[in-house]
């Protein structure tokens, strides 16, 4: 199992790699280069642009540049914002908890509700409630994020006045739980009800693949029941594809929550890399990158992990 987690991390430090030279040559490239919010500016002179090079040392050649980048980022140094001068990381971090809270919240609902009802369509296949969990399924992925969070506001926020419409606490009710709870059930809901939909419909695949098992069969005829046939035979082979899809899901997640945070007016992370990309701070959306990269990357890596911890053959590949 080592070995195998070893030969992952070896895989994921070239893919790193690759994200940096080309998020780094990305920003170079792009309208304005890495100083768009200085060159943009009619207001700021030529010899203004050229000293603020000098202070960032964009003087130098670019791979000059980069690796000093690059060293910076692996040493937690990851520069300073363009308005306010604060390190980047700070910045970030600060974000981090309010994002993690609201992905965790939405995908933890999702998993179970996606679960039940792709499990219970399964059983119950070409029942009326599979063909109703299918219906809304499609109609789930049919229409984005967006859309969703604005009828979520139109109905629960301003004609039923059940839920705030954004933020995360009332003025004045900073730290309370409740008044934070209230807050997060409009964005988790929006966020939550397209992944509930994928959810369904792979653990309903990845179900009735296995029930028709001849070693399902087996236990029916050992005489086990329904619910330890489920859960004691069916769900550990049924899980696999659905601990990857995990992984493949999270980048998705991520792009969801940068539209609910805007949204809701969430501070979180997405709500971050819009103000960053509105305003140019290049060296904010250059640390996001990096950091969601690595999210991104790791939580590959454990959902790798968790398929190779349920079936051993996965580890000799």
């Amino acid at each position: 199992m080592l070995q195998f987690i070893v030969k992952r991390i070896l895989h994921a430090i070239p893919l790193m790699i690759g994200v940096s030279l080309i998020g780094f040559a990305l920003m170079h490239l792009a309208p304005g280069g890495p100083l768009a919010v200085y060159t943009l500016n009619p207001t700021i002179t030529a010899q203004d642009i050229e000293r603020i090079k000098i202070v960032f040392g964009l003087d130098q050649p670019v791979h000059v540049q980069y690796f000093k980048w690059a060293t910076g980022m692996f040493t937690g140094s990851w520069g300073y914002t363009f308005f306010g001068g604060r390190p980047v990381l700070g910045v970030i971090l600060e974000r981090v908890p309010a994002t993690l809270l609201l992905m965790g919240s939405a995908l933890s609902i999702a998993i179970i509700v996606g679960l039940l009802i792709g499990v219970l369509g399964a059983v119950r296949r070409y029942s009326l409630f599979d063909y109703l969990a299918t219906t809304g399924a499609i109609f789930a992925l049919s229409f984005p994020t967006f859309w969703f969070g604005l009828m979520a506001i139109y109905i629960f926020a301003l004609n039923l006045r059940w839920l705030p419409s954004g933020g995360m606490y009332e003025l004045g009710a900073e730290g309370d739980p409740l008044d934070l709870l209230r807050h997060l059930v409009l964005p988790t809901m929006v966020l939550a009800l397209v992944i509930v939909a994928t959810w369904s419909r792979y653990a309903r695949s990845s179900f009735l693949e296995v029930i028709h098992q001849d070693y399902i069969r087996t236990a029916r005829a050992k005489g086990l029941r329904g619910p330890a046939i489920l859960f004691r035979h069916a769900f550990p082979n049924a899980a696999k594809p659905l601990i990857a899809l995990l992984g493949v899901q999270l980048p998705f997640l991520f792009s969801g929550a940068l539209v609910a945070e805007t949204i809701f007016g969430w501070p979180g992370m997405g709500r971050l890399f819009v103000d960053a990309l509105t305003m140019k701070e290049n060296p904010v959306l250059m640390g996001m990158m990096m950091f969601t990269a690595f999210f991104v990357i790791f939580s590959n890596l454990l959902a790798d992990i968790g398929v190779a911890l349920i079936d051993p053959r996965i580890r000799l590949g």
